[in-house]
């Protein structure tokens, strides 16, 4: 959880920097020296307080700390490769790289969302002040690897070992660690905000607690500020949260108090929305508040795209959740009931509006340890059948175990390691390949993995005078020159360019300070194949089925 505030105050840092064009190299050094220097105040009594007493381990926790781990080797190799994920090099990446080379906060709007929430993107861009374009990767990863500690030391304090190792190995399978998405850093702040509003209800009781947890209650409205500066799904889980606060709470000063947190480290995303395009939910909100950079067919296009051609159920191993209620777990501890109910709610929410498997990431957290109590709870009843089928005994729950289920567990144990250590190996081995550590494996692994690299790369190293117009190539922005236009969305969408004729599509895009245009020819044939168009367009540089045009001067 203290890592986690650290995580949330550096990006609050990285915004007031970004705010007053000074998040350059030093400032960014400095900051990462004072929490070095925070860190070791603290490491006394946090190792005292985790080395307080040995805890009491057996042979199945072992069994599950050892698969645990094996889960967990491929995650520390994944983010070594460099970026060619969709989303990073389309716009996570380009934005962090304008705000590392300006030192500010800007609106770029050449990206596809301009207007998006980038907190964990100062992140990005801070780093790339000190290091390449893997360290973003690696910022990434760390919100996922907070998440599992989180979750295994939730498991242990209100479960088990074995269930608590469970629920921390499927959000390492479902994780992303090889990319600079920005995913697992709002499930991060998402869970550790209800990590502290469960603290919230639970010290809200305690006559000793001289605050009545609201401490608890403004560090959960700082995470979810948090969160909701880094994605707009999170403002979903507000109305939970208010309803559970509001059954208990309703001092005035102490509702401040929680908004004033909660506005904290997301307001300025928002105000700049509404100042400037009159939409704070800019564009997701056009229904309410007007179009701008968006028309009403670009809205209803990513609605279509989102709800049906990305609808999909959750991955086949998260089910289970649906048997957790049933279990001693659910029954015995009020925190576990809580879960089940942010679980429902996140469930609800996703299935009304999206049922994107990816728009479900922020709830996965605790909805992978809730899964757990339900694959526990499962083996649980399995194991009294064929007790009750072997023995013929009525109460068989509480009898323990038999030298022979000992020695059936145990070999079921091995069985289950060896097959994840062959996963293990096999997954490590992929990443290990992708590890690029020199410029020339580098080259060598964008030429592999992005269409058009080389082409791209040239007009970066040799810019056209003006703009670039591409086609057909928004997944590969990282790459190519800053002020790359283009996309199927906003007001340089493809379909008011790409079916004019030559003369007129040279015509536009000169009106409106293009120098160049750049085209994936095997999505967009129908472009340079038009009669006369050499006669408007130059080739500059043609390489695996991309080619790149400068736009020839023509009289008015």
């Amino acid at each position: 959880m203290a890592t986690s505030l650290g995580l949330g105050l550096f990006v609050v840092a990285m915004q007031a920097l970004g705010l007053v064009g000074a998040l350059q190299r030093a400032p960014v050094l400095g900051l990462v020296a004072a929490g070095v220097i925070a860190a070791l105040l603290q490491w006394r009594g946090w190792r005292r307080q985790t080395f307080a007493a040995p805890p009491v381990v057996t042979w199945v926790d072992r069994y599950a700390l050892v698969g645990l781990l094996l889960a967990l080797v491929p995650t520390l190799l994944a983010p070594l490769a460099p970026p060619v994920t969709y989303d990073e090099i389309m716009y996570h990446l380009p934005y962090a790289r304008q705000v590392a080379e300006s030192g500010r906060l800007g609106v770029y709007d050449w990206l596809r969302y301009p207007w998006f929430p980038y907190n964990y993107d100062l992140l990005y861009a801070a780093v790339l002040q000190v290091y390449d374009d893997v360290f973003p990767h690696l910022v990434h990863a760390l919100a996922g690897w907070l998440s599992v500690l989180v979750i295994y030391r939730l498991g242990v304090m209100h479960a088990s070992r074995v269930v608590a190792c469970m629920g921390a190995a499927i959000w390492l399978f479902m994780g992303q660690y090889d990319n600079a998405y920005i995913d697992m850093a709002v499930s991060l702040f998402v869970l550790v905000a209800f990590v502290a509003l469960w603290w919230w209800w639970r010290n809200f009781d305690d006559a000793e607690a001289p605050d009545r947890g609201v401490r608890w209650l403004a560090l959960c409205a700082f995470f979810l500020g948090l969160a909701a500066g880094s994605k707009y799904q999170s403002l979903t889980f507000l109305p939970l949260v208010g309803l559970i606060v509001l059954v208990r709470e309703r001092r005035p000063q102490v509702w401040l108090l929680a908004i004033g947190c909660f506005l904290l480290p997301c307001i300025y995303w928002y105000a700049r929305n509404a100042l400037m395009t009159g939409d704070p939910f800019n564009p997701l909100g056009a229904h309410l508040f007007g179009f701008t950079n968006w028309n009403e067919a670009d809205y209803q296009h990513q609605l279509v795209d989102v709800q049906e051609n990305h609808s999909n159920p959750p991955n086949g191993v998260l089910w289970a959740v649906l048997l957790a209620p049933f279990g001693e777990v659910v029954r015995r501890s009020r925190a576990a009931r809580g879960a089940m109910l942010f679980c429902g709610w996140s469930l609800l929410v996703w299935a009304v509006t999206s049922r994107y498997p990816r728009y479900l990431t922020p709830a996965l957290p605790l909805i992978a340890l809730m899964a757990a109590v339900g694959w526990h709870q499962l083996g649980l009843w399995i194991l009294n059948a064929w007790r009750k089928r072997g023995a013929g005994a009525t109460d068989v729950a509480s009898l323990p175990p038999t030298r022979r289920e000992t020695t059936l567990g145990k070999a079921i144990g091995v069985v289950a390691i060896l097959l994840l250590g062959a996963a293990c190996v096999y997954h490590s081995a992929r990443n290990i390949r992708e590890i690029s550590p020199t410029p020339e494996s580098r080259e060598a692994f964008f030429k592999r993995h992005i269409a058009g690299y080389e082409v791209l790369h040239h007009l970066r190293e040799h810019p056209v005078e003006g703009k670039t117009y591409q086609v057909m190539l928004n997944d590969s922005l990282y790459f190519g020159p800053d002020l790359m236009y283009g996309d199927v969305f906003g007001p340089w969408r493809y379909a008011d360019f790409i079916m004019l004729p030559p003369a007129q599509l040279a015509r536009k895009l000169r009106a409106q300070d293009f120098g160049s245009i750049v085209i994936k020819t095997a999505l967009a044939p129908y472009i340079h194949t038009q009669p006369d168009f050499d006669r408007y367009f130059r080739l500059i540089l043609e390489k695996d089925g991309v080619r790149a045009y400068r736009i020839l001067p023509i009289e008015p």
